[in-house]
């Protein structure tokens, strides 16, 4: 029952991550970014079954690929995300058509992984898959708040210096190649 449950809770922060990458919304560079990935990361490494006993080598390798993609599809997704300051200072983000092309690069390779050890006869625990989901989200919030910061980013926004509406007088923060 747990890879049931373990495989329930990916598909669920997946389909919400998605939904919420294509809308545009402001960050909070005080935000706890990390504690999501964290958790999914606890979650994960719970479980004894995340190495295949049979065949420990290769299990192993394929979850160093799993967590290899995982954090290169985060770096890839938190470089192709847009970045624009409103005149009050907010900061904000909206996924490119590239971050989703980055999505689908990183699930093809994830399926390959998978269909790779199914080839070699390895049990993988969705465990990894979790991980490596926790992997593309921590390293995605890291470079998110990083470059929020960098282009000035006030901690928070208070109640003289609201949150604008999407679209209200928003000026690029830095021409990005995408």
């Amino acid at each position: 029952m747990d890879g049931l449950v373990n495989v329930l809770v990916t598909v669920a922060v997946v389909a919400i991550v998605i939904a919420r990458q294509f809308r545009a919304r402001a960050i909070d560079t005080d935000r706890r970014w990390w504690l999501l990935p964290v958790i999914l990361a606890v979650v994960s490494l719970r479980e004894p079954g995340i190495l295949d006993a049979d065949h420990r080598a290769e299990s192993a390798v394929l979850l160093v690929a799993e967590l290899f993609i995982g954090l290169v599809t985060g770096v890839g997704w938190g470089w192709t995300t847009r970045l624009w300051t409103a005149p009050d200072g907010v900061v904000w983000t909206k996924s490119s058509k590239a971050s989703g092309a980055v999505w689908i690069v990183g699930i093809a390779l994830r399926a390959g992984v998978f269909a790779l050890g199914s080839a070699l006869g390895v049990h993988q625990d969705s465990s990894a898959l979790m991980l490596g989901l926790a992997g593309t989200l921590l390293v995605r919030g890291g470079i998110l708040t990083w470059r929020a910061r960098s282009v000035g980013a006030p901690s928070r926004p208070t109640p003289s210096r609201p949150a604008p509406a999407y679209g209200d007088d928003e000026r690029s923060a830095w021409k990005e190649r995408v």
